[in-house]
Parts: C-alpha cells; structure tokens; sequence
C-alpha cells in the first residue's frame, strides 16, 4: 500500500465523519505545510496561525475533494493560497521562499569543496547567499515551478497540476530558473576565484 493509498483511506474516512482520520492526515503532514507557509511567511507565530488555518480550510472543503489529484498536491495548494491571502490581506509581500536548509541542499556538486577551511567555509556561505538572492529575484511563476520541484520534491505532473499549467511549461519554468542560478553561482564563482 503506497503512502497515496493510505491518504485516500483516511480521506474518505474523514469524509464520513470520522475526526480521527483527518487529525492522521495532520499529523502526518503539518510539518511540510509549516515548512511550504514559512517560505512566505517568517515570523514563527504568524506560519503557526497560517498553517492551522490552512487545515481548516482544508477539513471544512474536504466533502468537496474527489480525489482527482494527490491529496497532499491538493492541500499543498490550499496552504499557499492561505499563506499568499494572509501577506495580501496584510499588505505584505513574501519575505523569500527558501530556508537556509534548502539552499544547502540545492548546492551544485563540484562547485563547492568538501573541505572545511576557513575560505571553504566562508566561500559557502557567499554561494549559499548568492543562491537565495538569485531564487528571490526569480518572477513569481519560474520560482513556484523550481521550489516545488527542488524542496518540495513534486513530480512534473503535480506541478502542473499544482499550477494549472502543461508540463511542457513546467519544464521550461525550472530550466529557467536553474539556468538564471547557475548563471549567478558562476559569476560568483569566477569573480571569487578570479577566473576570467
């Protein structure tokens, strides 16, 4: 039984009334919500109240969900529309969309030494900074389609999905966007290393 199996079953015992199934699938993913609504939203406090929200919204639409799509994929898109509606009805623009832990792992291999001297250390945290700057800076639809691919870990079909758009569309987006960041990372790189 896959993990989209076990999320159906709980979906439509939920469905039926019974709260216990709903509070598994919370359980079960609140922190990738949290996680989702702190790429917009920084403080601690508001992401708490934005992801319960979301939940909410989700438990209260749920007798409409049919299972067309992942449920995850479903309340993923709940969860950034609560956080997005939150900052707009706030009159707040998202502070970034990328943790400190996403950027590590977005690192390109070969780029930067396993060695941990000073310089190494030092030329990391400017490349990880050089990556979050170049993420932040990407339009809205290019940074959507490159975050869930790449910390959200969503196929290409989710993420068209997720965005209402073809999959062909959702490959050029990440190409973009991993074309822009490679092209700011080697800036760095060459201006760093005084490579010409």
């Amino acid at each position: 039984m896959t993990g989209s199996d076990t999320d159906q079953q709980l979906v439509q015992r939920a469905q039926r009334g019974e709260l216990r199934a709903f509070d598994l699938l919370v359980l079960k993913y609140q922190g990738r919500i949290a996680a989702l609504v702190s790429r917009y939203i920084s403080d601690p406090g508001e992401v708490e109240d934005v992801t319960q929200e979301a939940f909410i919204k989700a438990y209260k639409a749920l007798p409409k969900f049919r299972g067309d799509s992942a449920f995850y994929t479903w309340l993923y898109r709940i969860a950034a529309n609560a956080a997005k509606n939150y900052l707009v009805a706030r009159g707040r623009r998202p502070t970034g969309e990328a943790s400190v832990e996403d950027i590590e792992s977005f690192e390109h291999s070969g780029l930067v030494s396993e060695v941990s001297t000073p310089e190494a250390v030092v030329m990391g945290e400017e490349l990880a900074a050089v990556v979050e700057s170049a993420l932040e800076e990407l339009p809205d639809e290019l940074r959507a389609a490159l975050t869930l691919r790449e910390f959200e870990g969503l196929s290409y079909d989710d993420i068209a999905e997720v965005l209402g758009c073809p999959v062909g569309t959702v490959r050029s987006r990440i190409f973009r966007a991993r074309e822009a960041i490679d092209s700011r990372v080697r800036e760095q790189l060459e201006g760093s290393l005084g490579i010409r």
